[in-house]
């Protein structure tokens, strides 16, 4: 059974050295501008999943070997075809605030605070935004930041 899409291309994982999954992609696009002979459609690299880069082409998996050896970073082709189905749900953005809601303990990942530890006192998913008191500042001052500049620690508790 194949598992081409309608247009005859079919979906490889590569897998990529952890962390390094958006070098590789970048590494890819500079190897299809060198190599015509390697044809591919889209390269998709999921925050979800560490250590895989998804390619769709209408190449042959021998092919997508040869593109391995000539990108750094990129390990080896899983064996087989990923079905669609399986690498579907990437392709709707999440909201940054999903999972998050008053009273989570985050950690802030970027900007001037980064490193320091918050509870969430209001969540804006319209704006993808969430307003926080730090921790450890002796008054507490809301500080309003957007989603995905927090890693959530610990969900707030129901009671």
């Amino acid at each position: 059974m194949t598992m081409a899409s309608e247009f005859g291309n079919k979906i490889y994982a590569l897998k990529t050295t952890a962390n390094k999954e958006r070098k590789v992609v970048d590494d890819i696009v500079k190897v299809l501008e060198d190599h015509d002979e390697f044809v591919i459609t889209a390269i998709m690299a999921p925050d979800e999943v560490r250590g895989y880069v998804f390619i769709e082409t209408p190449d042959e998996y021998a092919r997508m070997e040869q593109l391995v050896r000539l990108v750094p970073n990129a390990r080896a082709v899983v064996r087989g075809e990923t079905d669609f189905a399986e690498v579907e749900h990437f392709l709707e953005p999440k909201p940054a605030v999903s999972g998050i809601e008053e009273g989570t303990i985050v950690e802030l990942i970027a900007g001037p605070f980064k490193g320091e530890k918050a509870v969430v006192k209001r969540v804006d998913a319209g704006k993808e935004e969430v307003t926080l008191e730090l921790y450890e500042s002796m008054v507490p001052i809301p500080i309003t930041v957007r989603g995905d500049n927090v890693r959530v620690i610990e969900k707030a508790h129901e009671d």
